[in-house]
């Protein structure tokens, strides 16, 4: 895989740890982003007459990418603003399961708008505590990350089909911003009803673009019965009205959204299964030199399936000094999280144990 380092830049100047906080930027979607935004220099409003074709092209990239129908993804500014509006359609009188400790613009959004919630223990137990939480509270929806934001614990597509199989009603709703683009993700056959992910993270596709994808039919159930009945009223144009319009409203930027689709096909040209198997094998590696150190807690030990984010314990200092040393980490909770993508490399992860070992002297 260390062929793909050269493409990008980022990678000259650091020892760039951080994907988990922003996936960085290849030179052939930089090429790709001048050339849209000089067509738009030329052509003016004549430019974004082919706005819908860009937008369908970026939709029918990530139905092949994820094994979905288009007309069933939506695009969205950011995984957040999709998020509220998804909220916004269910009925307060439902009861949400969270996790503890989730990415705040799930867990905050959830217990701003109102809801009756809950929460399961994130811990190496998490499965069996998301379950025993749903049946101890039979709960309506479980809204959740699939890989935890600081600690990396993760869940996995298998777990999503069996407790679908488990709680056959149950609203399933997954962030997958720190999952979609370092494994093979099949929406289809997940058990996931609704999918969100923002692409600036491990899809290397760059700021302001993000999607949402639903089951057959959920869309419809998640729509308030005031703005059905008003579309059947209504005599504007529906692109205005109907019910993709409620997440898809006002103008979609185009430069982000094509920006998506090249970055998406640009893993689909590299392959999935290779990535997927790379990102695997330089985890454990991470892992296990972390583990050495003594700096990853039992609860991300114990756990059986890896993400590509790991967070331990150590100071603010630490981390500025990674910094200053040209390591890109994130300062996430009480400590400093690494984040590894295919275009890592085992010398990436040898620099900073080195650096580590020689700080924790």
């Amino acid at each position: 895989m260390d062929k793909y380092r050269k493409e990008f830049p980022t990678l000259n100047h650091y020892t760039y740890l951080n994907t988990a906080a922003s996936g960085i930027l290849s030179s052939a979607l930089y090429q790709h982003r001048q050339q849209h935004e000089l067509d738009y220099l030329n052509r003016g409003s004549l430019f974004r007459e082919d706005r819908n074709t860009f937008l369908s092209e970026t939709k029918q990239t990530l139905a092949d990418f994820f094994n979905h129908n288009s007309n069933e993804i939506l695009l969205v500014p950011n995984f957040s603003l999709g998020l509220n509006t998804v909220l916004d359609g269910l009925g307060k009188q439902q009861k949400v399961v969270l996790l503890d400790h989730d990415y705040p613009a799930i867990n905050h959004a959830v217990i701003t708008k109102g809801f009756t919630h809950c929460y399961a223990k994130v811990d190496d137990n998490l499965e069996n505590n998301i379950w025993t939480t749903l049946k101890r509270e039979n709960a309506h929806i479980l809204i959740c990350s699939m890989v935890q934001y600081i600690s990396g614990i993760s869940l996995s597509i298998d777990f999503f089909k069996q407790l679908k199989e488990e709680f056959p009603n149950l609203l399933l709703i997954v962030d997958t911003t720190q999952a979609c683009g370092t494994q093979k993700i099949d929406f289809k056959n997940s058990g996931i009803d609704i999918l969100g992910c923002s692409g600036y993270k491990w899809l290397l596709a760059g700021f302001g673009n993000a999607f949402f994808m639903f089951k057959e039919g959920i869309l419809e159930q998640i729509t308030p019965k005031s703005y059905t009945k008003e579309i059947g009223r209504s005599d504007y144009d529906s692109s205005y009205t109907n019910l993709q319009a409620r997440l898809e409203c006002g103008h979609l930027d185009t430069l982000n959204f094509t920006s998506l689709s090249f970055a998406v096909s640009n893993l689909q040209t590299i392959g999935m299964e290779r990535i997927a198997g790379h990102n695997q094998k330089l985890s454990r590696f991470l892992k296990e030199q972390l583990i050495n150190l003594g700096l990853l807690d039992e609860s991300v030990i114990n756990r059986n399936i890896d993400s590509c984010i790991y967070t331990f314990k150590a100071n603010r200092q630490l981390h500025e000094k990674l910094i200053k040393q040209h390591i890109v980490t994130s300062w996430r909770g009480n400590g400093i999280r690494v984040s590894v993508h295919f275009y890592n490399n085992t010398q990436d992860v040898e620099i900073l144990i080195d650096a580590l070992k020689k700080s924790l002297k």
